[in-house]
């Protein structure tokens, strides 16, 4: 039987190893929060290498089956993430129906879905993203505001609008587009790798859009921020943290968007220490 105490050792190590920007902002938490805040983490990157493996579609759809059944019968598995899970919700009001919503993502990412307009690709956003915002949010706590939960879905959704911009190259190569539709033909963009395998930019088009996608990016981040004052200071400067070291990469991506074109950018230990 996998104690409770084991389970949040495992969940600490999957975190530490997968999540290095994610990592950097849970350690100014208190240990308890930074526990939960860990089994959280595990859970989601459990859901997500189902969705980014090597499974046939018909073994994903079961494997994400399996966790959403799981979620139901939390207080029962003697599996590590799951038992810290269950603690953590004991201990924080952690809305765990959020888990079903990030399923419900990673099926579309499953399903190769594509968006038509950002509209859709927000759907999308929120559902990957969003959702871990409100899973941290439980985690946080906060002082009474019915906005706080719409600003850390926005701020999920900002994150999520970076990470599309560092992976374009990366997502292509395995037949995901995430940018809409509707931007890509506003810019006359049709995303293609050349024989080197990185991303054409003709006429500029592609650097275009990516400084228009990174504006639009910067207005989630800003509403999303508004999260920070609401939230005790170890909290906050965990929120900010994270959101930091995302919103920097993002300014770097507009300065320079050919930096994306063939290789998948991130910050220094230096800079993320730094934010």
């Amino acid at each position: 039987m996998t104690t409770v105490e084991e389970g949040y050792r495992a969940c600490e190590e999957i975190t530490r190893t997968e999540a290095r920007n994610f990592y950097y902002g849970i350690r100014l938490l208190t240990r308890p929060r930074r526990a939960a805040l860990c089994a959280v983490y595990a859970l989601a990157r459990r859901i997500d290498d189902i969705g980014d493996g090597d499974l046939p579609v018909e073994q994903k759809s079961g494997r994400l089956e399996e966790v959403r059944k799981s979620l139901a019968a939390l207080q029962d598995s003697a599996d590590p993430v799951l038992v810290a899970l269950a603690d953590a919700a004991r201990r924080f009001p952690i809305p765990l129906g959020a888990f079903d919503e990030l399923l419900d993502g990673v099926w579309m990412d499953v399903e190769g879905r594509r968006y038509a307009t950002f509209d859709e690709l927000t759907t999308y956003c929120r559902c990957v993203a969003g959702s871990i915002g409100r899973l941290c949010l439980g985690v946080f706590g906060h002082r009474p505001d019915p906005e706080a939960p719409p600003y850390a879905d926005a701020l999920g959704i900002a994150l999520q609008q970076t990470n599309i911009l560092r992976d374009i190259r990366e997502d292509l190569g395995n037949g995901r587009v995430y940018l809409p539709q509707e931007d890509l033909d506003t810019f006359g963009v049709e995303l293609a790798l050349d024989a080197r395998g990185r991303l054409i930019d003709r006429d500029g088009a592609l650097s275009e859009l990516i400084r228009f996608s990174a504006a639009r990016a910067r207005a989630w981040y800003a509403d999303g921020m508004r999260l920070a004052p609401l939230l005790d200071r170890r909290s906050a400067a965990c929120c900010l943290a994270m959101a930091g070291i995302y919103r920097r990469l993002t300014d770097r991506i507009a300065e320079r968007p050919e930096a994306v074109f063939d290789r998948r950018l991130s910050l220094s230990g230096r800079e993320k220490l730094g934010v």
